[in-house]
Order: C-alpha cells, then sequence, then structure tokens
C-alpha cells in the first residue's frame, strides 16, 4: 500500500499533468484561431494599392489689392468711393477710361468738378453749382441731398453722361442716375449745361456760385471744354464725405 504522502505526490503529479494538457491544447487552440485568421485574409482578394498622389501644386499667396491712390487735388476717400460705384455699374457704363467726381465736401467757390483720366491720373478741375434746396441759406455750401421732385436739391451717387440736346440753356447733357438717391434725375431734367450764375466771375463779386434748380451748372465758357473732355457714356459721381 502507498504511503498517504505517495498519494499527495501522485495527486499533484496528476493535477501538473492536466494542467500542460490544458495549456497545450489552449496554446494549439489559440494558433488555430490565429492561423485560421491568417489563412482567411490570404484566402481574401486582393485589394490593389492605390498610387501615391502627386505633390499638390503650390498655390500663390493671394494678392491683396492696393488702395486706388488717389490723383492730387481728389480726396482718396471720396476718389475709393468713385471707383467702386465705376465697378459696380460697370455694365451700365460704357466708357471706363475717364470719369468726374463732383466732391460737394468743398465750397462752391472752390473747384470742385473733377474730370480724371483714370489711366495717367490727369486732372483737371471745374467750378460747379449745386441746387438750392441743397442751400437754402444760400452760403455756398451744400447741405443736404435730395431725390425728391420739386425738391431742387442736388442728388447724390453714380450718373451716367447720356445725350446731348438744346434746351433751356442751350447746349445741355442729360443724365441718368444709376443709384436710389438719384433715380429721378432724368424725370427731374437733372442735366449738365452752363449758366452764367456758375461763371467765375461771381466769385470775385459774391464769393460763391449762384445756385440751380439741382442740376451740375458750369461757367458758359467753359461748358464746350467740359463736354470735350467728358464726353457721352462715362460716369460722373457727385457725393460728400462729412
Amino acid at each position: 500500500m502507498k504511503s498517504s504522502m505517495q498519494d499527495g505526490l501522485d495527486s499533484v503529479r496528476t493535477r501538473r499533468a492536466l494542467l500542460r494538457s490544458a495549456l497545450v491544447m489552449a496554446g494549439g487552440a489559440a494558433v488555430s484561431a490565429c492561423a485560421s485568421r491568417t489563412t482567411t485574409l490570404a484566402s481574401a482578394p486582393m485589394i490593389p494599392v492605390p498610387e501615391p498622389l502627386p505633390p499638390a501644386p503650390m498655390v500663390p499667396a493671394v494678392v491683396v489689392a492696393q488702395r486706388p491712390k488717389a490723383p492730387a487735388g481728389v480726396r482718396q476717400d471720396l476718389f475709393e468711393r468713385a471707383i467702386a460705384a465705376l465697378d459696380r455699374h460697370s455694365m451700365r457704363i460704357p466708357n471706363h477710361d475717364k470719369m468726374a467726381i463732383i466732391d460737394f465736401d468743398n465750397h462752391s467757390a472752390t473747384p470742385r468738378f473733377h474730370v480724371i483720366t483714370l489711366g495717367d491720373g490727369q486732372v483737371t478741375s471745374y467750378l460747379v453749382s449745386h441746387g438750392s434746396g441743397s442751400d437754402p441759406e444760400h452760403t455756398g455750401w451744400l447741405q443736404h441731398f435730395s431725390n425728391i421732385p420739386g425738391s431742387n436739391a442736388t442728388s447724390e451717387g453714380a450718373y451716367v453722361a447720356s445725350e446731348y440736346y438744346v434746351g433751356q440753356h442751350d447746349l445741355s447733357q442729360r443724365l441718368d442716375g444709376l443709384d436710389h438717391t438719384n433715380n429721378n434725375a432724368r424725370d427731374r431734367a437733372i442735366v449738365v449745361h452752363g449758366a452764367w450764375y456758375a461763371n467765375s466771375d461771381m466769385i470775385d463779386k459774391w464769393g460763391k456760385l449762384g445756385r440751380s434748380q439741382g442740376c451740375f451748372a458750369v461757367g458758359e465758357n467753359v461748358l464746350p471744354v467740359v463736354f470735350d473732355q467728358l464726353g457721352q457714356g462715362r460716369m460722373i459721381y457727385a457725393s460728400k464725405v462729412a
């Protein structure tokens, strides 16, 4: 008969053998599972590896447009507004080589009708009157704009110089208002014309020009020059900044 100690050793050996068997079986199962997984991947259709993409082309840095520089004698902020208006209404303004800016921040004794050649920045400036409704006290300063018929006031905004005609002030030029602030110009008969009260000798006598009924009146003696320089199909931009 085996001693109890021998029985205990045999029991331990038996448990160890069983444990080793379990570990081998577990390891085999684990290996079989990995092999099975590998086999499944190997038997799957091969997916072609895409060709590497070529390097993206260099995108040039965006060049920020410089602010348009106003010609000498023209207010910078008003010039920028005029350029923006020329761009905004470009489809309705046939000729972009020249434009006129009327700076109503200035007194009527100051040449404030600027005809500008955009290519070289050449500027010729003339005296021009404003409407009596824009300066009720006749101070020589434009106080406000209006687009209302019968107001006798000057209207603010972009115009396109249109056809010539002979009327109350002899040879004149019709204007079409392009903004909501001056779109009644043709109905109000707002035009460019010559007038005695816009001649330069008015400044010598009174220190200011006379007033129109909202038209852009220039001196009688300079009207042909203004028409020759501005012509038809170009923009007139009338405004004030202050």
